[in-house]
C-alpha cells in the first residue's frame, strides 16, 4: 500500500531520519497558518501517489505565509498530471508545507526487497533528484547495490562503503551513516516493500536531509501494525479497486476492453496473455479466488459491469476446489440482479462440475457463449469486444 509523502515523513521522524520542518494542510488558510509556525522560504508540495509532481506544477516555492496561502490555493483541487498519473491525472486534496532547504548536492537512497536473491537490496546513487530509471538508462555505472542478508542484518562496513561511494565527507558522512542505518531499521521495523529517498540532499551547511520520502507498506503484514490501514487514501486508488477490496477480491484495473473473471492468479495471467495474443487488451486482472462463493462471483461480475470500457466479459474458470456450478449460479444471479447487462459474455468452465455449470448457464434464459477451448474462448471474447 502506498502512502503520501507527509505520512512517510512521520515515519522518518519516528526513526530519526532528518526531514525539513513542515506539516500537511487541506485548505489554503491552514497552509498559511502552518507557515507562520516556522521561518521561510517555504515549499508547497502536492500530495498524490505519483512522481514528477514538480514538472506538473505541483511543487512551488514561496517566501511569505501569504504567498504560501496563494500557492496552496492554486495547487489544492488542481488535476495534477504527471508521467506516472497518466493523462487522467489526480485531484490534489492535500499539500505539504515545508521549510525550503539550501541544497549543495542531491543523492539517491532506497531499500527494497530483492526477490531473486531473497535478500534486501540497498540502492544508492550520486545522481539524486531525477527518476532512477533515467539514471539507469543513461549512466548505469552511477547506481550501486548492496545486498543484506536479513538473518545477519546490515553490517557497519556496508554502511560505510555506501557513504564513501556517495562522496560524503565530514559531518555529512556521519549523518549519512546514521541515515542509512535508520532507513534500514525503518524498512525492517515497519515491514515495508519499498523505502525511497529521492533526493537525499547535502545542504550547504553540511547536513544531510531527506527532502522527499516514499514508502510502500506490505498489506500482508498489516495485521501486525494496526495503525497502518488508517493511512490508506481511497481517493488515490481506482474506485473499482477500492470496491473490490471491500469484497476481498483481487482486482486491478487495466486499459483494455475485455473484462476477465478468473479463479487463480496463474490462470488469470494466462488469460490476459491469450487476450493480448488474440489481438486485444484485458480490461482488468480479476482473481475471484480458489474457493469463490456465489456471492463473491456476483460481486466480481457487478464490478466488471461498473467498468464502462468493458465491451465483452470472458469468464474462465477451472474447477478444482471451487465448483463450476457454484460459479455459474453466481453469474446468473448477478446478471438477474443487475439487469440490463448489454455486453456479450463468453464462458469457459472446466474441471469440477463443469458439465453442471454449463447446463446452468445454457438453461438460464440468458445469452452466454459457452466455449470449451481456452484459445477459442479468448479469440471469441476479442471478436465480440470489437475485434483485434
Amino acid at each position: 500500500m502506498k502512502i503520501h509523502e507527509y505520512q512517510a515523513k512521520e515515519f522518518f521522524r519516528k526513526y530519526e531520519i532528518p526531514v525539513p520542518e513542515g506539516r500537511a494542510a487541506t485548505t489554503a488558510e491552514e497552509a498559511e497558518q502552518l507557515a507562520t509556525t516556522f521561518t521561510g522560504p517555504y515549499v508547497v508540495k502536492a500530495q498524490i501517489h505519483a512522481g514528477g509532481r514538480g514538472k506538473g506544477g505541483g511543487i512551488k516555492v514561496g517566501n511569505t505565509p501569504q504567498e504560501v496561502k496563494n500557492l496552496a490555493g492554486q495547487i489544492l483541487g488542481m488535476n495534477l498530471i504527471t508521467h506516472q498519473t497518466g493523462p487522467e491525472g489526480r485531484i490534489v486534496g492535500t499539500v505539504l508545507v515545508e521549510k525550503a532547504s539550501d541544497i549543495e548536492r542531491e543523492i539517491y537512497l532506497a531499500v527494497v526487497i530483492d526477490r531473486e536473491t531473497s535478500k534486501i537490496a540497498i540502492i544508492s546513487s550520486s545522481e539524486g533528484g531525477v527518476e532512477i530509471e533515467t539514471v539507469a538508462a543513461s549512466t548505469p555505472e552511477k547506481i550501486h547495490k548492496d545486498w543484506v542478508d536479513p538473518t545477519l542484518g546490515l553490517m557497519p562496513y556496508q554502511v560505510r562503503s555506501i557513504c564513501f561511494r556517495l562522496g560524503l565527507e565530514g559531518q555529512a558522512f556521519k549523518d549519512g551513516v546514521k541515515c542509512v542505518n535508520n532507513l534500514y531499521k525503518l524498512f525492517i521495523g515497519e515491514e515495508l516493500t519499498l523505502a525511497e529517498i529521492n533526493p537525499l540532499v547535502v545542504t550547504k551547511e553540511g547536513n544531510v536531509i531527506a527532502l522527499d520520502a516514499k514508502l510502500n507498506l506490505d498489506g500482508d503484514a498489516m495485521f501486525r501494525h494496526p495503525e497502518q490501514p488508517g493511512l490508506r487514501d481511497p481517493n488515490e486508488e481506482d474506485p473499482l479497486e477500492v470496491e473490490a477490496t471491500k469484497h476481498g477480491l483481487n482486482y486491478i484495473k487495466l486499459s483494455g476492453s475485455v473484462g476477465c473473471m478468473v479463479n487463480g492468479a496463474g490462470l488469470a495471467m494466462a488469460t490476459m496473455d491469450l487476450i493480448k495474443l488474440s489481438g486485444s487488451e484485458p480490461a482488468n486482472f480479476l482473481d475471484v479466488g480458489g474457493t469463490a462463493s456465489s456471492e463473491a462471483v456476483e460481486n466480481a461480475f457487478r464490478i466488471l459491469m461498473m467498468d464502462k470500457s468493458v465491451k465483452c466479459v470472458l469468464i474462465n474458470i477451472f474447477g478444482g476446489i471451487v465448483r463450476c456450478d457454484r460459479v455459474a449460479t453466481g453469474v446468473v444471479e448477478a446478471i438477474r440482479n443487475i439487469g440490463n447487462v448489454e455486453v456479450p459474455i463468453v464462458a469457459r468452465l472446466e474441471g469440477t462440475n463443469a458439465k453442471e455449470g454449463i447446463e446452468i448457464l445454457n438453461n438460464s434464459g440468458l445469452e452466454f457463449h459457452t466455449i470449451s477451448g481456452f484459445k477459442e474462448a479468448a479469440e471469441k471474447a476479442v471478436e465480440l469486444a470489437g475485434g483485434a
